[in-house]
């Protein structure tokens, strides 16, 4: 008997997906992967520089729109570029954040806003605009983190920002049933990515810092990127096609046990 192979198909092949801080980190490693994966993806990032290094990275299949998720028009010049070039987005991957160090007594107004503007505010307004370009079968993903359910000294409205993330999920999965459109949070762990760097150098003891999230996490390390692209990969793709409101941790087991 003959038999004739036939490769499987990817799993995200023919899909739109936008990436927010789509040019380093989670984000681009999650580009790469839903490229691989047959998605075109349009990464949004706020600095030109790493923005065009990610694009001529990945190659064919992404598409660089500078912007800040802060800001209402360049969100709708990314979603207008999206339905100009595609017509529908089928992915949205609302991963801009930001976080700082600040004990509560050194916390300002400026420090708050910094990081609720970009977390809360930058995420609802990402999502809201996105949502006239999605059709039944559309995943959206939340950036959230393990602080959004532990403790963390001195980060406080960083975690109150991502346990807001949390929960922006499970009200949109209400406000969405009966579109076939799902939400669902990832909620990484500390993973090695440039943005980790910068807040443990910017902790004044960034070794130590660095030792203690690894001691911390029962895997003993910190997660590569391309390991959180993994699962963001599974909640974009059919597999997923019955979880909403959900929340997914990779963590490495550091706020399970």
């Amino acid at each position: 008997m003959l038999r004739v192979y036939c490769a499987p198909m990817s799993k995200l092949q023919n899909k739109t997906a936008a990436i927010t801080g789509g040019s380093t980190g989670i984000g681009l490693a999650t580009a790469k992967r839903f490229v691989a994966e047959g998605a075109t993806v349009f990464l949004f990032g706020r600095t030109r520089e790493a923005l065009d290094s990610a694009v001529a990275e990945i190659g064919h299949g992404a598409v660089g729109v500078q912007g800040d998720v802060t800001n209402a028009q360049d969100l709708d010049r990314l979603f207008e570029t999206v339905r100009r070039e595609r017509g529908q987005l089928d992915i949205l991957f609302a991963n801009a954040g930001v976080g700082a160090n600040a004990h509560l007594s050194e916390v300002s107004a400026a420090h708050f806003d910094r990081i609720f503007d970009t977390n809360v505010k930058g995420t609802v307004f990402t999502v809201q605009k996105a949502l006239p370009l999605m059709r039944s079968g559309a995943s959206i993903i939340l950036t959230g983190s393990t602080t959004g359910s532990m403790a963390t000294p001195s980060f406080s409205v960083y975690s109150a920002a991502k346990a807001a993330i949390r929960n922006f999920a499970r009200n949109w999965a209400l406000d969405l049933t009966g579109t076939g459109i799902r939400v669902n949070v990832l909620s990484p762990g500390a993973t090695e990515t440039p943005g980790l760097q910068e807040l443990l150098e910017d902790s004044g003891q960034a070794t130590a810092a660095r030792q203690a999230l690894v001691s911390a996490t029962p895997l003993g390390r910190l997660a590569d990127p391309s390991e959180i692209a993994s699962v963001a990969t599974f909640l974009a793709s059919d597999d997923s096609s019955f979880m909403t409101g959900s929340e997914v941790f990779a963590d490495g087991g550091l706020a399970q046990v």
